[in-house]
């Protein structure tokens, strides 16, 4: 071979550079904002480059929204949903394409990016199925008063790197199946699975109702800002949340938060420990532990807890750990270097600490963001794992004796998101998980939702709610129409 075609054949793959902002239904290459470079985990290289809004790309946007918003809120909530089921549809039929983008700049398994991309439009059909109607409060012989909903006008939706299409599409639905346009900013570490799905969908919406932007964190501070935006719809940390609150305050705009967890699982001492490990296993570390959801902590009851101990680590030392691009891949890399490095400190801390690992524990060295499953035991209650929320592959087992002490423990937290309660009597469980102060309590379960069932947090876990009539009507403003007769 000469050294020409040696260097070509080893010769990394081209810079994908086939991405551009919609605005007003146009493809538009922004040049105010420069451009963001987007890095595989599994590899730690730059993989794909994309535009940047600045503010003018922004302005553009919300004009384009404020614009079509005003003949969309005329539309039937029949012809909204016929939008959503062709969104859903789009989704469907480009899921193969979507989803291998999505592992390459998020990392998780093709199969769970396949499954992301597929829930998305499940929960599109579902939440479009459901009717809001105006609700009668009064109809006697002298009054007839209805409360009424109306839409708020343009919906700024900014989305985290975890799940950035289910996470987009579920807001993004709410906003236009009840009457409102959207501008959609994707996570800079995650902004390319979003923008292919904003091209698909450019024959379903009218021009400007939907655009997406990528950009920075300042653009989601401009967002936040913006006289022209109505409401926003964050999800990420429960820091950056208090940010978005603060900063939509100027405009006294309506905002949906669905923040973190410290999500905790609370494991009886009548379970069957080998019986429930692979799901709990799969509850506390699916993409790689970055799930706002996950478990993040469990309490096992000492009767049973070296025996679940030794499951989960069994379930931990078989999962297999690598690029999710490659076949039989369960867990992929952490999504990006600074969440990396924050696990890695937490792991560090816990050592120090006295803490024993149980399963996991050894960074492997090399390209990537990979952190195997680790379980830790015999750790402090005030240690930081415990605390705060990892984010990562990483989960403390601790255990308890009394019920009531795992309650209080579990509750003692300034998350809320939510919980689960495991035992093989249902109702006592049940009772347990009515003690929990989340959003949500599961029993026998974790990360179970729904399109028809409201999702959101607790304390600092978040305000409002996602999906569910109640998720709906947080994008519509309620009105009284009271009438004397």
């Amino acid at each position: 071979m000469s050294a020409q075609r040696a260097e070509e054949a080893i010769s990394p793959d081209p810079l994908r550079t086939d991405f551009a902002h919609l605005i007003d239904g146009e493809f538009v290459h922004a040049q105010g904002g420069g451009t963001l470079d987007v890095i595989n985990p599994a590899t730690g290289e730059v993989f794909a480059r994309c535009p940047a809004a600045g503010r003018e790309e922004l302005d553009r946007a919300v004009a384009a929204a404020r614009g079509a918003f005003a003949q969309w809120r005329e539309r039937s909530f029949e012809e909204r949903r016929a939008a959503i089921q062709r969104m859903a549809q789009v989704l469907r039929e480009h899921q193969a394409e979507l989803a291998e983008l999505l592992t390459l700049e998020q990392g998780k398994p093709l199969e769970q990016s396949r499954d992301e991309i597929g829930r998305a439009a499940t929960q599109a059909e579902g939440m479009a199925a459901i009717r809001i109607e105006p609700e009668v409060l009064v109809d006697d012989a002298a009054r007839h008063i209805e409360l009424q909903y109306f839409p708020l006008g343009v919906v700024g939706i900014i989305t985290p790197w975890n799940a950035p299409i289910n996470l987009a599409a579920g807001p993004l639905t709410s906003a236009i199946y009840t009457g409102n346009a959207a501008i959609v900013k994707p996570s800079p570490y995650t902004p390319l699975t979003t923008l292919k799905l904003a091209e698909k969908l450019r024959e379903v919406f009218p021009c400007g109702l939907v655009n997406v932007l990528a950009g920075g964190d300042e653009l989601g501070q401009w967002m936040t800002e913006h006289p022209g935006i109505d409401k926003i719809s964050f999800t990420g940390s429960v820091a950056t949340g208090k940010r978005v609150m603060a900063s939509a305050a100027g405009t006294l705009k309506r905002v949906t938060l669905e923040l973190g967890g410290n999500d905790a699982a609370i494991v009886l001492d009548d379970v069957d420990p080998r019986a429930i490990a692979p799901k709990l296993f799969f509850a506390a570390f699916v993409n790689s532990g970055q799930v706002c959801m996950a478990v993040k902590r469990i309490y096992a009851h000492e009767r049973i807890y070296d025996a679940l101990c030794d499951a989960l680590a069994e379930e931990a030392r078989k999962a297999k750990v690598g690029n999710g691009l490659d076949p039989g891949v369960q867990l992929g890399p952490i999504q990006n270097k600074a969440q990396y490095d924050r696990v890695v400190r937490l792991l560090e801390d816990t050592r120090r600490a006295g803490a024993r690992i149980l399963a996991g524990g050894e960074v492997p060295k090399g390209r990537g963001y990979f952190f195997p499953p680790t379980l830790v035991t015999d750790i402090d209650e005030q240690s930081r794992l415990v605390q705060e929320e990892q984010f990562g592959p990483i989960v403390p087992v601790l255990r308890f004796r009394d019920v009531d002490d795992a309650v209080r423990r579990a509750n003692d937290t300034r998350y809320g998101l939510s919980g689960s309660v495991w035992s093989s009597n249902p109702e006592r469980a049940a009772a347990i998980a009515a003690r929990l102060e989340v959003g949500t309590a599961w029993v026998n379960q974790h990360r179970a939702t729904s399109a028809i069932v409201p999702f959101g947090g607790a304390k600092e876990s978040g305000i409002g709610r996602q999906y569910s009539a109640l998720g709906l009507k947080s994008y519509m403003e309620p009105r009284v129409i009271s009438i004397l007769k």
